[in-house]
This record gives structure tokens, sequence and C-alpha cells, in this order.
């Protein structure tokens, strides 16, 4: 809380730099008007306190401090802070960067800079257990964390960090010509997520954000649909095909008494609740609930954040393959695959969500654009 409080009146400090004295005019007028110096400045402190502030939240719920509790979104990382920096919420940035390294080498110089740049979203110097935990789900998958960070934030022409969606909207004006221009930001609303700004084939800007898939794949699913073309109005695309190695589904086994138990009630544990259509193929992190990859892109397109069946925060997903009770045998054991008892919890809500969304009847497409509200 020190450190935050700090860096408050440190940030409190930089933006009553910017306002002008009173009878400077001139200073004033730059700070409004669209595209100066001064203004960039401004919006990208506006963006700092809505990530001090989500932080805040994140780390004192209700007022209640709970950093010693907070569950990262991905296993891993989540296992990787634990281990070594227990139930500490914050840490140096320099302390960070060592403890960084016995896990995924980071070179000295303009590269560590760069990603203390990326990962210190409130720029306090620190590194919060809320700010890693958003940088991993930006640069999923965990075994390639900083590859996959070099070579979407990196090295990439169409990377912009702190920029608001008018911004993102100016920025492409000059590309309006040129369908298939697009760069992408973290989302300042979505954290945790992408947001992608876009020019369609009419000309017309879009954004959307990206969901249920790491980054690189929804850059290269859009390339081949047309949308994703040319960073930042740039004619070279970096090729992203080195990052496409597919993590393995978690394999989730059904037990013969969990059977039994869904046949009683004329159903299957495989089957989708939500739209009881199709199978279920993503679990819900951290709460690990479970429903069909298109019930949730429908759930998400609709702003919510939260899981149908608990309201928990949904921080991310992973894909399941759910396999019938075969009799068990020693080698399933040995590679550590859940059981169904594993997977749900106590705390986990109702079988079937109050308000469920409807099932679409067909495949939702992986753009939602929209033009409405800052994403």
């Amino acid at each position: 809380l020190v450190v935050y409080l700090n860096n408050l009146e440190a940030k409190s400090r930089q933006v009553a730099a910017l306002l002008a004295p009173q009878g400077r005019r001139s200073a004033n007028d730059e700070l409004f008007r669209e595209g100066s110096g001064l203004r960039r400045q401004l919006a990208k402190l506006a963006l700092i306190f809505r990530y001090m502030h989500a932080e805040l939240s994140a780390l004192f719920p209700g007022g209640k401090y709970c950093g010693h509790t907070y569950q990262l979104a991905k296993a891993p990382a989540h296992s990787f802070w634990r281990g070594h920096c227990g139930a500490r919420c914050v840490l140096t940035w320099t302390e960070f960067e060592s403890i960084l390294c016995t896990c995924h080498p980071v070179e000295s110089g303009s590269t560590g800079l760069a990603l203390r740049s990326t990962i210190n979203l409130t720029c306090s110097g620190h590194v919060s257990i809320f700010e890693f935990d958003i940088f991993t789900r930006l640069f999923q998958p965990w075994p390639t964390l900083l590859k996959n960070w070099q070579l979407l934030a990196g090295n990439h022409p169409g990377y912009v960090a702190f920029l608001t969606y008018d911004e993102v909207q100016a920025r492409l004006q000059a590309c309006r010509d040129k369908p298939g221009s697009y760069i992408f930001r973290p989302s300042c609303t979505h954290l945790g997520q992408w947001a992608i700004g876009f020019v369609n084939s009419d000309g017309s800007i879009l954004q959307t954000i990206s969901l249920n898939k790491p980054l690189f794949q929804t850059l290269l699913d859009g390339q081949k649909e047309g949308f994703f073309l040319y960073p930042d109005g740039k004619n070279h695309n970096p090729d992203l095909t080195e990052l496409c190695q597919m993590e393995p589904h978690q394999r989730i086994h059904v037990s013969e008494e969990q059977l039994k138990l869904y046949w009683a009630m004329d159903s299957t544990f495989e089957l989708c609740k939500i739209c009881t259509e199709r199978d279920k193929d993503v679990k819900i992190k951290p709460c690990g609930h479970l429903l069909c990859g298109s019930c949730l892109a429908t759930w998400q397109h609709f702003e919510s954040q939260t899981c149908p069946f608990c309201r928990g925060e949904i921080k991310g997903q992973e894909a399941v393959s759910i396999h019938q009770f075969q009799g068990k045998s020693s080698s399933d054991q040995e590679d550590g695959e859940e059981e169904l008892g594993q997977v749900s919890r106590a705390r986990q809500g109702p079988l079937v969500p109050t308000n469920s969304p409807r099932a679409p009847r067909k495949s939702q497409h992986t753009l939602h654009s929209s033009q409405g509200p800052e994403t």
C-alpha cells in the first residue's frame, strides 16, 4: 500500500505539472488539442490511473486486503509467483527480474527496459502480482512467455501501448485507403485481453476484442481472412507461425459413479448445460466451470466478463477434452489427469445459470466488431 500511495502522489504531481498555471492560455490550449504532445501525456497518465484503480480493486476487494490469496489466471504463472515470492504481492523490478530469469532468461540493456515498461502498467518501479497476472494472460502460453512477448510487442510494428479507443481510431485514419491495416493494444476495459483496431474493406475503422485464444492465433486467423494484413499500414506482416505450438488439451476423466448420476437425470456429463446441444470443450479460469466454446463466445460478446454459472471473474480459459469412464489405468494417474471431483469445487455455483445466454444456432465469427465505447 505504501508503494501504491507513493506512486499515486508521483503521478498526481505529473498531472499538476501538465496543467497550465493561471494566465498561461497557450499551454492550456495545447493540452486540449487533439494530437498534441501534452494531450498524449495526459491520456497516458489517465490510463495509468485506470490501471492503478484496477490493481487496488483486485488486491483490496471490498476494502479488505487479499494479496496473499490472489489467484493468477494461468496455473503455471500462479505456481511460479507463489513458489518464488510466497505470500508477497509486490516486488521491486530488480528482484522480480532476477527471479524471472530463473525460468525465462531476460537480456540486459534495452530488452530488459522494454520488458519492464510492458509489465509495469502502473509505472511504479515495482511489479505486483496483479500486473504479472495481466502480463501472463496477454502473452500466453507460459512455456514461451518471453518469446511471445518479443514477437508480439518487442518486434511487431502493429503493437501500440497506452493508447485509448479514440487514439486508435485517429491513428488508423491515415490508413483508411488501405483495408487490412491494423494495430493492437492491451485493452483498457477488458484487462488481460487484446483490443485490435483495423481498417475494414469499406474503409471503416473497427475495433474488436480477441477472445478465447492467444493473440498470435487471432492475428494469424485474421490474416487468412484478410482483416489483419498491414501492421500500422506497413507492407511487411511478421510471420507468427513459429508460435503455433498447440498446448495439449487438458483431459478430464468422468468416473463411473458420475456417469450414472447424469444418466439418472437423462443427461450426460460432457453435454454443455447452457445450450444442451454441443459438448463441453472449454474450462473457465480460475473457477473451473465447463461449457462449450460457442456459448462462452456468445456470453462474452454481450460484454459479460463473469462466469455464467458462479459469476466469478473470467481471467482466462483452457481447452479441454472429456473422456468417459473406461476403467482406470495406472498410466492415467501418472499423467495427472483430473477427475471430475477435482474439477468441481464446493464454492462453484448452481449447475445451470439463472440467466443462461441463448445458444447460437450458427457458429459465431471470430471477430466481434464494435464502433461503440472504448474497449
